[in-house]
């Protein structure tokens, strides 16, 4: 079982891509809470394989069986348990890589590990389809929130070197945030989410995959959330991020941009509005010193290509130890962003959550 650290809410994460099913531990939950039963399955079909032409063609439903930590649907404050049933598996696309690793991808290093005992039928332990179970722990901390007042988004930000228009640091809002969540290609232009699906259809039909990037916004954080030092809100949120498959880069605000900035230039003056402190830039992205100041957080995180590609690859027969050519059979994505947009939600949900409630705000 793969475990998150936090210290009020915990989620551990279980199973394989191609096993029976797949599921979450929630240990920390608040009691008393209603789950919006619809709302979560709205939120965990953002992520379902086989939702366009633009994703896998597995077909799950990814539909949640709460074993435990549930009344009525409202949390008891026991631990919850909750699995998702694989339905759609094709294990035999896989019989081909038992001695061959696909380059990039998990094989090798999961053989080295677990000294050739792992299931890595679709990836196993270490698919993208661990997502789900993390859905359903970060759509119920989004339910949370919300009643909070703190409001999570995200958008398809970039694929290859297209780019959708970007959140406002400043002025971004519950609206722009909510605004991608009812489309099967979540961009806020239009007329670039089809530049974007004519580029991911070219290199499906190249037998190919493609590099994308998730631009994720917080409104309504609290100001004063996390510690300096080793328990910064950009530490616990990239930690998470890098804990999802295919995620090789992180930035803040202006993040990489700012190396080619001045100080004048990217330093947040402060003023006042409404009796209140707030800046008239956010090139920090709400958060100095890893402690937020009220303003939206926004950040984005880059996606690599899918590593399973149906072009002919090079790859070690790690029981001969000859190379040999490698041809991968089975589904995928050809472009992970268009269904990582919900996960970075949820990521970005769980970890939140957890840091406030290390602050004493859900006591």
């Amino acid at each position: 079982m793969s475990s998150i650290i936090g210290n009020r809410y915990k989620v551990s994460i279980f199973g394989e891509s191609h096993g029976k099913c797949i599921g979450v531990v929630i240990d920390g939950m608040p009691p008393g809470f209603e789950i919006d039963m619809e709302e979560l399955k709205r939120f965990l079909g953002r992520r379902s394989p086989g939702s366009s032409d633009f994703t896998t063609l597995r077909k799950e439903r990814d539909l949640p069986k709460f074993m435990s930590g549930l009344l009525d649907n409202t949390t008891t404050g026991f631990p919850l348990c909750a699995i998702i049933e694989n339905e759609d598996k094709r294990s035999k696309d896989y019989d081909n890589l038992e001695n061959l690793p696909r380059p990039s991808h998990g094989d090798y290093t999961a053989f080295l590990k677990y000294k050739g005992f792992a299931d890595l039928r679709g990836s196993g332990h270490l698919s993208g389809r661990l997502t789900a179970p993390l859905c359903i722990a970060g759509g119920i901390a989004k339910q949370i929130l919300n009643k909070k007042g703190i409001y999570i988004g995200a958008h398809l930000y970039g694929v290859g070197d297209i780019r959708d228009k970007g959140y406002d640091f400043v002025n971004v809002d519950k609206n722009i945030l909510e605004s991608t969540n009812n489309s099967s290609f979540p961009t806020i232009s239009e007329d670039k989410g089809n530049l974007m699906k004519e580029l991911i259809g070219k290199v499906k039909n190249d037998s190919d995959s493609i590099g994308s990037i998730i631009e994720i916004g917080v409104v309504g954080m609290p100001k004063a959330i996390g510690k300096p030092i080793f328990n910064t809100v950009e530490g616990r949120l990239s930690q998470m991020a890098f804990s999802i498959p295919a995620v090789k880069g992180v930035e803040f605000g202006k993040g990489f941009e700012a190396s080619t900035m001045r100080g004048s230039e990217h330093n947040d003056n402060y003023m006042v509005v409404e009796g209140e402190v707030r800046t008239r830039s956010n090139n920090s992205s709400g958060i100095v010193s890893g402690i937020t100041n009220g303003m939206p957080i926004v950040y984005r995180t880059i996606f690599k290509p899918t590593a399973s590609i149906g072009k002919s690859q090079t790859s070690v027969n790690l029981e001969t130890m000859e190379e040999e050519e490698l041809l991968i059979e089975g589904r995928h994505d050809p472009c992970i962003g268009v269904r990582a947009v919900a996960v970075m939600e949820a990521a970005t949900s769980v970890v939140l959550l957890d840091m406030l409630m290390e602050e004493g705000y859900y006591d």
